[in-house]
C-alpha cells in the first residue's frame, strides 16, 4: 500500500506530473475524496432503515461519480457527459422532496436526529468541495458541469436532512439572529 513516493509532500497526478501536495488540483480531489468518505457513513447510517430506501438508492452511484470527477480533474480520462443527466435527476428528487415538506422562509439550525445531523455534515463538507473545484477553476479549466453539479448536491443532502427530520416527527429549529 505504501510506495514513499510521496513522503516529501509531492504527489502523481495522471500522465506522471508530479505537483505539491498543496497543489490546488490535489486539494480539490482531497476535499472530494473526504466528502465521499461523509456520503459513506451517511449511507452506513441509512443502510438498516427500509423506510428510506427511495431516498438513498442512488447515493452510491454518486460515490462513483465523486471518482469519476477526482480522475477527470488530476487527468484521467473518465467520461462525465453524463452529469449534467445526473443533475436533472437530482433536481428531480429535489422537487419531490420540497411537496413533502413544509415552505421553508428562515435558515435552520442543522441538526434534528443523528442521521440528519451526518447529512448536514456531509451537506458542509460537499460546499467545501464545491469551493475548492472553483479554486482549480480559477487556476484551470475545470467542466463547469461539475461545479453544478456539486452545488445541486449539496441542495439534494439539504433536504434529504430536512425530510429525515420530517419523518422522524422533528420539529425544524430556526436559526434566530441575535
Amino acid at each position: 500500500i505504501y510506495t514513499k513516493a510521496g513522503d516529501k509532500g509531492q504527489t502523481s497526478l495522471f500522465g506522471g506530473k508530479r505537483v505539491s501536495k498543496a497543489d490546488a488540483t490535489i486539494a480539490a480531489v482531497g476535499e472530494i475524496d473526504e466528502f465521499n468518505g461523509c456520503l459513506g457513513l451517511i449511507i452506513a447510517k441509512f443502510e438498516n432503515l427500509p423506510r428510506f430506501d427511495k431516498l438513498t438508492e442512488f447515493f452510491p452511484a454518486l460515490q462513483n461519480d465523486l471518482f469519476a470527477i477526482g480522475t477527470v480533474l488530476t487527468g484521467g480520462k473518465s467520461k462525465l457527459d453524463y452529469l449534467d443527466a445526473r443533475v436533472s435527476e437530482m433536481e428531480a428528487k429535489i422537487d419531490e422532496m420540497e411537496k413533502q415538506l413544509p415552505p421553508l422562509s428562515n435558515f435552520i439550525l442543522p441538526g434534528g436526529s443523528e442521521i440528519a445531523a451526518c447529512v448536514h455534515v456531509g451537506r458542509s463538507v460537499c460546499r467545501r468541495a464545491e469551493r475548492g473545484i472553483v479554486a482549480l477553476a480559477e487556476k484551470q479549466t475545470v467542466d463547469p458541469s461539475i461545479i453544478k453539479y456539486f452545488n445541486r448536491l449539496s441542495d439534494l443532502l439539504f433536504m434529504t436532512a430536512r425530510l429525515v427530520n420530517d419523518r422522524a416527527g422533528i420539529k425544524e429549529k430556526i436559526w434566530k439572529e441575535s
